[in-house]
């Protein structure tokens, strides 16, 4: 097989890289993609780094066994934990990491506050610390651990009560504060966008990374010479640790607006 027909890779921690792909896809819809949820061990993001680490290098190990000439880790938390060894170990392979979006959040001339919403390790790992004082000196920033939410997500409570008190309860305090921008820091919190946008209010500026990372995708495979043909079309194939119906809810979360 030409090494340009050969998938691309995407990992996450369950369902939420979803959203990443769908960027993506979006993009580049002539690319063939496997991904990757890892939801029988999500979420991540309240694990032990070290554990995260070895569990994203066996998802990596996975991908590249597949015949992927490129991965994409579409999970803050892994990304945080584990793209530096990787890169170190897969010197000549393309691995692009996802981190929150700060910097077009902190590049708005607007006045005011910005929230971050994460994973609890996510916001504790130093990768995250080093871009916060690298883009976020001057700026008043906000930081909600959004503990549990990856769950609701992953069991597709997307539209439902549940959800809605959670997040209600997480951001009502912020409603009377000049908040301009919301970052989500995690890539299943896209899914929930509407319902934070009607917590905070329509004008809220609603930031994730999945639009950056499939460009920066983009850029590599035009760089290494392996991007596919634009006339061609391409194939998904969705893979989970887990059961079936998190695979058909990938499916459908891939076909959401």
């Amino acid at each position: 097989m030409d090494i340009k027909d050969k998938p691309i890779g995407f990992f996450d921690s369950g369902v939420g890289g979803i959203s990443v792909l769908k960027e993506a896809v979006k993009l580049m819809p002539e690319e063939n993609y496997i991904y990757f949820g890892d939801s029988i061990n999500a979420p991540y993001g309240e694990r032990d780094k070290e554990d995260v680490k070895k569990l994203t290098f066996e998802a990596v190990e996975l991908l590249i066994s597949k015949g992927c000439k490129g991965i994409v880790i579409a999970c803050n938390t892994a990304t945080s934990a584990a793209i530096t060894d990787l890169r170190e170990k897969y010197k000549t392979f393309p691995i692009i990491g996802i981190e929150p979006a700060l910097k077009p959040a902190m590049e708005i001339e607007e006045m005011g506050q910005v929230i971050i919403m994460g994973t609890p390790i996510t916001l504790r790992e130093r990768k995250f610390k080093e871009l916060l004082k690298k883009y976020g000196e001057n700026k008043e920033v906000l930081l909600v651990p959004c503990a549990g939410l990856v769950d609701l997500i992953e069991e597709g409570k997307i539209d439902c009560e549940e959800t809605e008190k959670y997040l209600i309860d997480k951001l009502h305090c912020y409603t009377t504060a000049n908040v301009y921008a919301v970052v989500l820091g995690c890539t299943h919190y896209p899914f929930i966008e509407n319902k934070v946008r009607n917590i905070l209010g329509e004008k809220i500026k609603i930031i994730h990374g999945g639009e950056g990372t499939a460009r920066q995708l983009k850029r590599q495979l035009i760089q290494l010479g392996i991007k596919r043909d634009e006339e061609l079309e391409g194939k998904i194939e969705i893979l989970n640790s887990k059961n079936e119906e998190l695979i058909e809810l990938s499916y459908e979360l891939l076909k959401l607006k």
